[in-house]
């Protein structure tokens, strides 16, 4: 915290362009759209899981992008900002979707109990990036997995291990803790590799060197 007691700014590739439209320069909009849309749209589409609802988050977004932007003061990346409004947006239209699960599922079987150590040994194949396995033939599995994950346990997982957000920056977005997210990321990878184990029984995809 600087001397003043005002936040420090955070000068990323974006300042330039949001000094630009709050100066007036609305045309330059568009190129803050072109910068994030189809990241949002990604993000907004894996966790809705339906083209029409991430194509409604998409346009919320930006629109409370586009009305809150001149309030705005530089205490974080213009992108976190941005994903947090995206992920709120989700999580409002996720409750409002039919496409949201019925009855939410409980994680808490897939943590130790107290007491018991966390497990240190993982097969190989649990240590694959969740990137890569998207883009291998058992994508729908792990799709059908992440969807099946309660929202505040998915949003987790998008954020850390798909759109790369630190821990401090996922916590951020969500307004959590660091020890929250950390707990919750857990939890979901757990789930996760439980779906997986059987596809990976006979080491199918092997660890990266």
């Amino acid at each position: 915290m600087p001397q003043n007691g005002k936040p420090e700014i955070k000068k990323d590739e974006d300042y330039e362009l949001v000094q630009a439209i709050n100066a007036g320069r609305a045309d330059r909009f568009e190129e803050l759209i072109n910068r994030y849309e189809q990241k949002i749209y990604n993000f907004s589409l894996r966790m809705c899981n339906n083209v029409q609802d991430a194509e409604d988050m998409v346009q919320e977004t930006f629109l409370n992008v586009f009305k809150y932007l001149e309030s705005f003061r530089y205490e974080t990346k213009l992108k976190n900002w941005i994903y947090r409004i995206a992920a709120s947006a989700c999580i409002k239209r996720r409750r409002k979707s039919k496409y949201a699960p019925e009855k939410e599922l409980s994680l808490d079987d897939f943590m130790p109990g107290e007491g018991e150590a966390v497990p240190r040994e993982i097969p190989d194949w649990a240590n694959v990036p969740l990137d890569r396995l998207l883009d291998e033939e058992l994508a729908s599995i792990v799709k059908a997995g992440i969807d099946s994950l309660p929202d505040k346990y998915r949003m987790i997982l998008m954020l850390r291990d798909i759109e790369g957000f630190s821990t401090a920056e996922a916590a951020q977005i969500l307004d959590l803790t660091e020890s929250n997210v950390k707990v919750r990321l857990h939890r979901a990878r757990l789930y996760l590799r439980d779906r997986l184990k059987d596809y990976f029984a006979h080491d199918r995809i092997e660890s990266p060197s």
